[in-house]
C-alpha cells in the first residue's frame, strides 16, 4: 500500500475497496461498479491480504450464482421452476399495463417481463416505475395453473447504502491535502491518477497534463452533486463519457438508444405522474447526436425545465434532476475552430437550437481526454462507490454553505450576463463540493476553480456567437476579479491561439446589398475610403472613418491601412495586450519598419501584456533587440507590460487615435505553412473579420 492507501484505510475504515478487484470481477460479469462494490464491501472490507483473497472468492461465487447473463435467461427461469425460488442480482423495472389494469415487473437479464409483484415494493421505491433499480431479488415460482404468470417477486432489496453520516465523511476528508483528495476522488471513480502525474510519452502534446486533465475527469461528476445542472461533453469515442452516468451512482440513470419522450422524461399526462426528472438526481443522455424527440412539445418543456427547474404540463412540476448530455465528435477540432460554417455543437440534433445551447452551464472539451486502456484504471484503494455516491447525493440536496463562499469570494467581470452568472456559480459550487466538501478552499484554489468554471461557459458562448448573425452572444470575454483586484479574462484552450471573430452573415449580406436599409449604418463598409500616400502628398488630409474588413478579404497590409495616418507623426503610442506570441511580435516589427520607411517618427512606445513571468522575460529580451535596431534608425523605442489593459489602439502625436478591434494581429493564421502566398507580402494575406475606427483627437 502507498501513503494514500494507508490514509484511506485509517480515516475511512470499512468504506474503502481495492479498485483492481472491481476490474477483475467485471471481466466475469458486466455488472455496474456500485453493485460489485456493494458485494465487495460485504466480503472484502479489510486490508488483510488473506481475507481479501477469501472475500474476492466469495464475491465471485455470489456473482456466479446470482448474476444472470442475458444469454442464460432460460436456465435462470428453469432454476426457479425446479427449486421453487432463487435469489438474483438484476435490474428490475415495474410497468403498468393499462389493458390489464395491473403492474408487472420486468427483470432485464432474467428475460421475463411478466413477473407478479406486490404493490408494497414499488410504493416504497418509486424508482422501480421510472427506469428501474439494481437489486437483490428473490424470485418465486407460481404453481397455480389458473394464473397467467409463472413467476412472482418474493423479496426485493435495492443495492444502496442504508445509512450515511456526512459529518463523519467531512471529518475524515480534513485529513487529506487538496491534491491528495483529488486523487482519492479519481481513484474512487476508477481512474488511476498516477498515470496523469507521469503521462506516457504517446499522450504528451495530445492531452493536457497534470491538474487540468484531473479537473476534466472531475467535471464529469458535476451533474451528480449540483441540482438542476445542465452539462455537455462532446469528444472522441472510447474516452469513458457515459461510464460516469451508468456505473457510478444508484441516483443516476442513463438514457441510451436515442429516444426520449415527454411522458418518460418529464410528465405522463395519462398516469398523472412526473417522469424521470422526479426520481433521479442525474439523467444522462448517451449519444446525444442521435437523440430523437418525436413530440415537439418535449423540446419546449425541456427548455423551461433547463432554465428554471420547473415546467407546466397541466399542472406545474418542480424537480431537481440534472441533465448530462454526452456524445461523439469525430471532426478535427482545429478545423472546426477555424471554420466559418461550423461550431463545436455541430453534432447536436437540429432541435437543439440556440435556446437549448444557451442553457448549457458547462461544455467539457472531451477531445482533451485520452482513450481509456487498462493503464488508466485505478488499482489502489478508493472509497466504495456506493458510499461516495451517498456523499454526492447529500451535497446534491444542500447548497447553503457553498453559496456563502460564492457571495464572499466571487466577483465576476462586466461581460458576464445573467445566464453566464448562473452557469459560473453552479459550476464553481459543484467543483467546490467535489474537491472541497468542507467549503474551505484557499483563495488560490478558489480562483483556479472559478477560472475553470468560466472557461466551460465561455466555450458555450463562443459557439453561439460564432453561428448567430447578430451580436446577442458577442460578449465572450468572460472574466473575474482576483483577490488583489485585477481583472482576469479567461480563454478556451482550443481557440486562444485563433482569434475569435468569424465571418458575419449579416456583414456579408450588407456588403452584397441584401439587408434592410435600417441596418446599413451599423455594418457599412468604407472599403473605398482608404486614402493612399499620394493623396496626402498632394495636400489631402486623411478623414475620420470606420474601415470594415470582412473575413477572407485581402489588400489590407499595414501600409494600406495605417500609412496615411502616420505621415508626419513624431511620436506613436501603441497599446495592444496581444503582442505576446512570436508572430505577434513579428507583426509589431513590421509596423515599426513602416514607421522607419516613412521617416518622420522619432519615438515609439508600446504597452502590452504577457501570459506569465517566463513569457514576459522572454519578450523583454526580444523588445530590447528591436530597441537596439530602431536606435540605429534614429528612433527611440520604449515598452511596458500591463495586466489591466484591454483596448487595442494607436495614438499619434499629430492628433489621431486608431481603435483596432483586433489589434495588429488581424490576419488569418498561416497554419504552420510558410511556403504560401501572403507570407511575406501582407497585402496578399487573407484577413479575419475586423474593424478600425480612425478618430481625430485634440
Amino acid at each position: 500500500m502507498d501513503i494514500l492507501d494507508k490514509k484511506l484505510n485509517e480515516f475511512y475504515p470499512g468504506k474503502v475497496v481495492r479498485k483492481d478487484l472491481v476490474h477483475d470481477i467485471k471481466k466475469a460479469a458486466n455488472v455496474p461498479s456500485f453493485v460489485l462494490e456493494f458485494l465487495l464491501a460485504k466480503y472484502c472490507a479489510t486490508d488483510d491480504p488473506h481475507e481479501i483473497v477469501a472475500g474476492k472468492k466469495a464475491v465471485l461465487e455470489v456473482v456466479e450464482k446470482n448474476y444472470v447473463r442475458p444469454d442464460e435467461a432460460n436456465k435462470a427461469q428453469s432454476t426457479v421452476e425446479q427449486k421453487g425460488r432463487h435469489k438474483f442480482i438484476d435490474r428490475v423495472h415495474v410497468k403498468y399495463k393499462e389493458r390489464e389494469k395491473r403492474h408487472w415487473a420486468e427483470m432485464e437479464n432474467f428475460g421475463s417481463n411478466r413477473i407478479a409483484i406486490n404493490e408494497k415494493f414499488y410504493k416504497d421505491n418509486e424508482k422501480l416505475l421510472e427506469g428501474g433499480v439494481w437489486a437483490e431479488v428473490t424470485v418465486g415460482y407460481n404453481e397455480v395453473e389458473e394464473d397467467n404468470y409463472a413467476f412472482y417477486i418474493e423479496d426485493l432489496k435495492p443495492i444502496q447504502l442504508s445509512r450515511f453520516d456526512f459529518n463523519k465523511f467531512l471529518e475524515a476528508r480534513r485529513n487529506f491535502t487538496t491534491d491528495e483528495w483529488v486523487d482519492v476522488v479519481l481513484r474512487s471513480v476508477g481512474i488511476n491518477p498516477e498515470i496523469i502525474d507521469n503521462l506516457p510519452s504517446e499522450y504528451k502534446g495530445r492531452v493536457p497534463e497534470g491538474k487540468r486533465l484531473k479537473l476534466h475527469f472531475l467535471a464529469r461528476l458535476m451533474p451528480l452533486v449540483q441540482a438542476n445542472y445542465n452539462f455537455i461533453e462532446l469528444g472522441p469515442r472510447g474516452t469513458g463519457k457515459s461510464h460516469f452516468y451508468s456505473e457510478f451512482s444508484p441516483y443516476c440513470t442513463l438514457i441510451s438508444g436515442g429516444k426520449a419522450s415527454t411522458a418518460t422524461l418529464l410528465y405522463n399526462n395519462a398516469r398523472k405522474k412526473v417522469g424521470l426528472v422526479g426520481y433521479w438526481d442525474t439523467i444522462g443522455f448517451d449519444e446525444v447526436g442521435n437523440l430523437k424527440i418525436k413530440d415537439t412539445d418535449t423540446i419546449q418543456i425541456m427548455k423551461d425545465y433547463m432554465a428554471k427547474g420547473r415546467f407546466s404540463r397541466g399542472r406545474e412540476v418542480i424537480a431537481n434532476a440534472s441533465f448530462a448530455f454526452v456524445g461523439n465528435i469525430d471532426h478535427s477540432i482545429e478545423q472546426i475552430v477555424r471554420s466559418s460554417d461550423h461550431s463545436l455543437f455541430l453534432t447536436l440534433p437540429k432541435s437543439f437550437d440556440f435556446a437549448i445551447q444557451d442553457r448549457f452551464f458547462y461544455y467539457l472539451p472531451g477531445w482533451e481526454i485520452p482513450k481509456m486502456d487498462p493503464r488508466w484504471y485505478a488499482s489502489n484503494y478508493g472509497l466504495i462507490t456506493d458510499y461516495f455516491a451517498e456523499a454526492f447525493h447529500f451535497m446534491f440536496k444542500n447548497n447553503s454553505v457553498y453559496s456563502d463562499i460564492l457571495s464572499k469570494k466571487m466577483k465576476l467581470g462586466p461581460k458576464v450576463e445573467g445566464r453566464d452568472d448562473l452557469a459560473i456559480q453552479k459550476t464553481t459550487m459543484a467543483l467546490l463540493k467535489i474537491i472541497h466538501p468542507d467549503a474551505n478552499p484557499t483563495d488560490e484554489e478558489f480562483e483556479e476553480i472559478l477560472a475553470y468554471a468560466i472557461e466551460g461557459r465561455r466555450r458555450v458562448k463562443e459557439q453561439m456567437n460564432k453561428m448567430k448573425v447578430d451580436d446577442e452572444f458577442a460578449g465572450v470575454d468572460l472574466s473575474y476579479f482576483s483577490n488583489d483586484g485585477k481583472e482576469v479574462v479567461v480563454y478556451c484552450l482550443e481557440s486562444k491561439s485563433v482569434l475569435k471573430g468569424q465571418p458575419s452573415k449579416l456583414d456579408h449580406a450588407s456588403s452584397s446589398g441584401l439587408t434592410d436599409d435600417n441596418s446599413a449604418d451599423t455594418v457599412a463598409s468604407t472599403d473605398s475610403g482608404v486614402f493612399h500616400s499620394e493623396d496626402v502628398s498632394k495636400g489631402k488630409e486623411p478623414i475620420e472613418k470606420y474601415l470594415k474588413v470582412h473575413y477572407g478579404d485581402i489588400g489590407y497590409s499595414y501600409e494600406e491601412v495605417f500609412k496615411d495616418y502616420l505621415i508626419g507623426v513624431k511620436e506613436v503610442i501603441i497599446q495592444d495586450p496581444y503582442i505576446r506570441q512570436k508572430h505577434q511580435i513579428s507583426n509589431f516589427l513590421k509596423l515599426a519598419e513602416l514607421l522607419v520607411k516613412i521617416g518622420d517618427c522619432k519615438k515609439i512606445h508600446l504597452i502590452t501584456s504577457s501570459d506569465d513571468e517566463e513569457q514576459k522575460k522572454e519578450n523583454r529580451y526580444y523588445f530590447e533587440k528591436i530597441a537596439d535596431s530602431l536606435f540605429e534608425n534614429e528612433i527611440e523605442f520604449t515598452f511596458e507590460f500591463s495586466n489591466t489593459i484591454h483596448d487595442r489602439q494607436i495614438e499619434t502625436s499629430n492628433g489621431w487615435r486608431i481603435v483596432m478591434g483586433r489589434g495588429l494581429d488581424y490576419f488569418q493564421s498561416l497554419g504552420g505553412n510558410y511556403f504560401q502566398i501572403g507570407v511575406n507580402d501582407q497585402s496578399l494575406r487573407p484577413c479575419l473579420e475586423c474593424g478600425f475606427d480612425f478618430i481625430r483627437i485634440k
